[in-house]
């Protein structure tokens, strides 16, 4: 840019700093959302909504935490521009999805498959883990039926087994050995209403990921990481400008 109009290094910055980003936002009528935050840093995060049929974000925010506020304050934003939610693709925590009660919400598949994936790790040790863990891993392919009915399958062989309980040598309290796994079949069922409403919902196109989002934080934080050392400030604007796009 220096060299294109013939300006030194500071002048240019200087324009940068000054020239404002048209932040206008797209609103349909109604619309199937996608909503999801991310974080550049341990307090520095956005949180967006986006609508990934036309590829338009509508709202997005800084926040400091992912919090059922800040999900509340771009529901209220959304809609005070006239826009009507029809259902909302959300990745499973229980407060902000309670948020959207009154409409359809889909659980993130990716998002689930990571839930079993922390609990499981990559390489489960146990002869249950891994079984559920494929299981897990047909959730994109299937469909809520034949999901529910493995799952049930499932839980009905290792049924024992997961009710197993270790003695605390020092406190003599006990609790169950195969925590994790519990833990990761218990999400599955947690969340079993929300993880086929794509299904359910064939007319109104709802994806079953949040995909689309995830795809442009990626990129997004591609774009700041070339500019590093950039102020808080610019940073923003980078922000604004590449969403608002």
């Amino acid at each position: 840019m220096s060299e294109k109009y013939h300006k030194g290094i500071p002048w240019i910055r200087k324009q940068l700093k000054y020239t404002p980003i048209d932040k206008k936002i797209f609103s349909p009528s109604s619309a199937v959302v996608v909503a999801d935050s991310t974080f550049f840093k341990r307090s520095f995060g956005l949180c967006v909504f986006r609508v990934p049929a036309i590829k338009k974000n509508i709202y997005w925010s800084q926040i400091t935490t992912e919090t059922v506020e800040a999900y509340r304050k771009g529901r209220n934003a959304i809609e005070a521009q006239g826009i009507q939610i029809r259902a909302i693709v959300l990745d499973g925590r229980p407060g902000i999805r309670e948020l959207f009660s009154d409409i359809p919400v889909q659980m993130c598949h990716f998002h689930q498959k990571m839930i079993v994936h922390r609990y499981l790790t990559g390489k489960p040790k146990l002869d249950a883990g891994k079984e559920l863990k494929l299981i897990a891993a047909t959730l994109c392919k299937t469909t809520k039926n034949v999901f529910e009915s493995e799952l049930n399958a499932w839980y009905k062989r290792w049924i024992l087994f997961l009710k197993e309980k270790t003695i605390d040598s020092q406190t003599k309290r006990w609790f169950y050995t195969h925590r994790r796994l519990r833990a990761a079949y218990r999400s599955l069922i947690t969340n079993m209403p929300f993880l086929f409403t794509y299904q359910e919902k064939p007319e109104l196109n709802i994806p079953n990921t949040t995909n689309s989002l995830d795809g442009s934080f990626a990129h997004l934080k591609q774009l700041l990481s070339v500019h590093r050392g950039l102020r808080i400030n610019m940073k923003l604007k980078i922000i604004d400008d590449y969403l608002a796009k």
